[in-house]
């Protein structure tokens, strides 16, 4: 079994639990729009997972692509703490990676445009505590989750071979792509078997 010197973490569904549902209601009272009429504006379409490769390629300009899917002006703070209070922390989870963190490099990457990498701070300040500025959103590296592409770059950023690094997420076609690109998988599933995979790679 090689071992394991790098561990990449998703951030939705495995430190966090996220509700969307969450989101659009308070967009909703925001604006006065239907939710169903702003999830297809603003989710319906390619702009987010064009945003998540990094087009566009700062906050600010996500952020005005943003108001004008939404139809309704919208600034920085807003976003954020609508963000920030559809996310809770799974602190069982957290206090594990800052055990694997003890043992090896660690870093998050999501699929999420350069906005969130902003508000970070805001919505997700567990994450800056740990991560600091190795939390990532695919954005940064123009190429999103699935592609093994991302996985390779996160890799090379830090130095470290892709055969030496691990990735965890929720989602079974983006562990499967990061095991193309040559990393350790494991899907998330629960919290007992993310702790057993850890521990099956010395990382506890």
């Amino acid at each position: 079994m090689a071992t394991v010197r790098f561990v990449i973490f998703d951030l939705n569904d495995v430190l966090y639990d996220v509700d969307t549902k969450v989101r659009l209601r308070l967009l909703e009272d925001l604006t006065g729009r239907p939710a169903a009429e702003i999830d297809a504006a603003v989710w319906g379409g390619p702009h987010e997972n064009e945003a998540e490769a990094g087009r566009p390629a700062t906050a600010e300009a996500y952020l005005d692509q943003f108001a004008r899917l939404l139809g309704y002006p919208i600034d920085f703070d807003t976003w954020a703490d609508i963000h920030r209070r559809m996310m809770r922390p799974r602190q069982e989870v957290l206090d594990l990676v800052r055990q694997v963190k003890r043992k090896a490099d660690v870093a998050m990457l999501t699929n999420n445009g350069m906005l969130l990498k902003a508000s970070l701070p805001v919505c997700a300040p567990e994450v800056i505590a740990i991560f600091g500025d190795k939390a990532h959103v695919s954005a940064e590296f123009g190429v999103r989750k699935p592609d093994p592409l991302v996985y390779e770059r996160v890799c090379a950023r830090y130095g470290h071979a892709p055969g030496e690094s691990a990735f965890v997420d929720d989602k079974a076609e983006n562990v499967q792509d990061a095991e193309l690109a040559g990393l350790t998988g494991h899907l998330y599933t629960g919290l007992e078997g993310f702790r057993g995979f850890l521990a099956q790679h010395g990382l506890l």
